[in-house]
């Protein structure tokens, strides 16, 4: 069993030229799923997916619009071009109320689902867990478990929580380290030193740093991602795609 994440974006806060913020493809089992929709995800997203109808749902993370404002160029495409109802969708209730404040009622396009702290689900062919993380409103990190394979996104957080909420067994783990060192505590988000700390508690196999915001130096981020992580540690770069198989 082989579940791929393919990086659309993974810029902080905004996008860094030629860039785009937060969002992700994870593919498992007969299953696609578009993790977080940042301002430019949806371009990029159309790359690897190009038949939109295969697209089987849409997670989302909260309401900061660098996590979630291309979800309405989408909802425009099965609303009026290429029509689909029932589009099941996840994300925190006051992101839906802020959707349907600027783009009318997400239904039968979209089919919501407003998410809550340890709640459980099924998409497709991956068992879906929430976990409320530190940081502004509602947000929710997320874990995908899929025959034997898990990978664990932090959304956006600070050091409030740990990625062990998710549970043990991480094979992969996508962590915000959008901070400079020198910014630690300053903001509900993580230095990459915290991202690395906070995989290595949670026993994650793999760390993928992201959500870096433009300007941190992405080398010294690994560097110091890998110091407190003690295994090797990639950062995420647009149209990259990280593989991992069941053990």
């Amino acid at each position: 069993m082989t579940v791929s994440i393919t990086v659309l974006g993974a810029s902080g806060s905004y996008p860094a030229p030629g860039g785009a913020c937060s969002g992700y493809l994870v593919e498992g089992p007969g299953t696609r799923v578009w993790v977080d929709a940042g301002s430019g995800t949806f371009a990029n997203l159309q790359r690897h997916v190009p038949d939109l109808a295969s697209l089987d749902g849409i997670i989302l993370s909260h309401a900061h619009p660098d996590h979630w404002a291309d979800v309405l160029g989408y909802q425009v495409v099965v609303r009026h071009i290429h029509r689909r109802t029932g589009v099941p969708v996840f994300g925190p209730a006051d992101l839906h109320v802020m959707l349907e404040a600027i783009h009318g009622s997400t239904g039968p396009e979209l089919d919501w689902t407003s998410v809550s702290d340890g709640m459980t689900a099924t998409l497709g062919g991956f068992g879906l867990t929430f976990s409320r993380t530190d940081h502004q409103g509602e947000t929710y990190a997320v874990r995908l478990d899929a025959d034997g394979v898990s990978v664990g996104y932090t959304a956006d957080t600070g050091t409030g929580w740990s990625l062990s909420a998710l549970g043990p067994g991480l094979d992969l783990a996508l962590c915000e380290a959008t901070l400079e060192p020198d910014e630690a505590g300053s903001l509900p988000h993580l230095t990459a030193a915290e991202a690395g700390t906070t995989a290595k508690d949670a026993g994650a196999r793999r760390l993928v740093l992201t959500h870096l915001q433009p300007g941190v130096d992405r080398e010294q981020a690994r560097t110091l991602g890998r110091e407190a992580f003690g295994g090797p540690v990639e950062v995420a770069m647009e149209g990259a795609c990280y593989e991992v198989t069941s053990r």
